[in-house]
Order: structure tokens, then sequence, then C-alpha cells
């Protein structure tokens, strides 16, 4: 399977009415989030047992933890729009976004089968986890779904986790080594460092007032990291890819406002950024998040972390991504 996308790649956002090519593929199930090494491993699995098909993955938006726990923070490791680049990236033809709502929620299990997997979809076979269960109330396991797509001719392969000396790679995993303030950790079970994908918008303006322009973007509805001073790498919209600094929280010295934001300075870059997208690689975390006694003090601890980002990132290990 080739490891770039290829051009017939399709992002379908329902699972009825699909047009013919996206039908009779092999699918791959489950929430994808952060398309880590264990999602490829499962998308691997899929190709490999009908090679002859194109390969899908089904899967859920919004994540059904949004529906089911709303108060919850935001956790997203890769929204929609980047989760299937990702997957684009790994050679999938077709993604299928269920829109996961509490219609679709009180599904039986055996409709998911019946209606989605078989008349909808036409899966000629299907592969996830051992854990994987659908259905109302979660009704549905391996073992129903495996003797029901034995009952109507659909192949099913059920792929063991992915493991390396700590357990099993999963989502969690990865979101509690950011949250730690280690995404080092998370790269290494990601296989590529984490990134936040954002539109620039107009800030304060005081960074540039002290030479260190900021672009400013939104975590949106992605997890918030460890508060704090990264080093970072910028990817811009022109392919460019320049090496950065980057404060994530909440501005204690000079705003303290209730809402994280990523405020990223591009080394020996001028250009005006605003309303472009950006997408933030977090390579390594310097310091946490400190509120200073004056705004002089900050301006000289922005220089230290500014040197630090720069030397870091000029190490061959942490080349570009």
């Amino acid at each position: 399977m080739s490891n770039q996308a290829r051009k017939t790649h399709m992002l379908h956002t329902d699972w009825r009415d699909l047009p013919a090519e996206a039908r009779g593929l092999v699918l791959a199930l489950g929430n994808f989030d952060g398309v880590h090494r264990g999602h490829v491993h499962l998308l691997h699995a899929a190709h490999a047992a009908r090679p002859d098909a194109k390969l899908g993955v089904l899967t859920f938006e919004p994540h059904p933890r949004s529906l089911f726990r709303p108060d919850d923070p935001n956790f997203r490791l890769s929204p929609s729009a980047q989760r299937a680049a990702l997957l684009a990236a790994q050679g999938v033809d077709h993604v299928i976004e269920v829109p996961f709502n509490a219609d679709f929620a009180d599904l039986s299990a055996e409709q998911f089968i019946d209606l989605v997997l078989r008349q909808s979809l036409g899966a000629v076979h299907v592969a996830c986890g051992a854990d994987f269960a659908f259905g109302h109330r979660r009704g549905g396991n391996v073992a129903m779904l495996e003797a029901r797509c034995t009952q109507v001719g659909i192949g099913l392969s059920i792929v063991p986790q992915l493991m390396d000396e700590s357990g099993p790679i999963s989502s969690s995993r990865i979101r509690r080594a950011l949250q730690d303030g280690y995404p080092e950790r998370a790269a290494a079970l990601l296989g590529r460092p984490w990134s936040i994908s954002g539109v620039v918008a107009q800030g304060d303006q005081r960074g540039r007032t002290i030479g260190f322009p900021t672009a400013n973007i939104a975590l949106g509805g992605y997890l918030e990291p460890a508060r704090g001073v990264y080093a970072v790498w910028a990817s811009l919209p022109d392919g460019r890819i320049v090496p950065a600094v980057a404060n994530l929280g909440r501005r204690p010295t000079v705003a303290n406002t209730l809402e994280s934001r990523l405020e990223v300075h591009l080394f020996d870059f001028a250009g005006d950024l605003y309303g472009q997208t950006l997408e933030i690689s977090l390579i390594a975390f310097l310091r946490a998040e400190k509120k200073f006694a004056d705004f002089a003090t900050l301006h000289q601890q922005i220089i230290a972390d500014a040197e630090q980002a720069r030397h870091l990132l000029a190490e061959p290990q942490q080349a570009a991504p």
C-alpha cells in the first residue's frame, strides 16, 4: 500500500446514497483519532486481506464521546479534515464519515451490520480491533460481528492491537503524553510529530513591538497539551516548513484569558499570514507557562526561549517533518 495519497481518495459525510465507487470496499472500522501507528497497522491488515479491493475507512463525526459526554474538555487529536488527509496519506481511497447523532446511536448492532455495512456500503470485507463495539449501547461485539458477517458473506479481520514496551498504542496514551508535556513520546506513538492546523487570526500585536511577531491560532476542538513554550515547525500553505517557537496557553503575564491559544513566532520570516492555514508540529516542550513580574522580564525570557528553540531544531534528529 502506497504511503502517498491516492488521487481517487474521497471524503463522504454520510453513509446513505453513496456513489458506486464508494461501495464494495474493504473497510477499516473505528474512530481513527490521530491516525497513529496502531491505526496504520489496522489499515495494513485490511488492505492485506483484500488487496484487490479499494481501501476505505468507516469512522464517525463527531467522535461518539462528544455526544455521550458533551461537557468533557476538548480531546481531539485530529479533527475531521486533518484525519481525512492523514488517512489519504496512508493510501485510503474513501473515508465514510458517519454523522454520529442520537438517531444513529439508536441503531441496533444488527441494523449497523445490515443497513450500514451490507446494504448501504456493500462492504466486501471489514477489519477492526478486538475491542470494537457498535450499535445501541455498544450492544455489538466482534463475536457477533463475526457471526453475522459470515451469514451475509462479508469477510472479517480481527486485528490485534499494535504494542510497544509500554503496552497497546492508543489515542489515550498519546493524549496523556501531550498533556504531560512530552510531545516526543506522542510523536513516537503517532509515527510523526503531533500537529495543530488552524487559521491565523488577528491578535493584540504586542509581540511585534518587541521584535517577536506571532501568528495566533485558536485551538478549536483540539486537545489542549501542557501549557507552556515549545520548539515547533510551521508548515505554510506554499509548502515551506519554517522553524519556530510557540507559546501555548493563557498568557498570564499580559492577559490571563480563560481560553488558551497558540502563538507562533516564525524564525527569519517576513510576510502576512493573516487568514492563512498553518500546521504547527510540536517538537519539544521547553518550559511550563509562568507569570512573570513584568513585561521586561517576560521579554528576556522570550529571547532565551527563541534561542533554545533555534538550537534544538538545528539538531539533525529534529529535522523538519
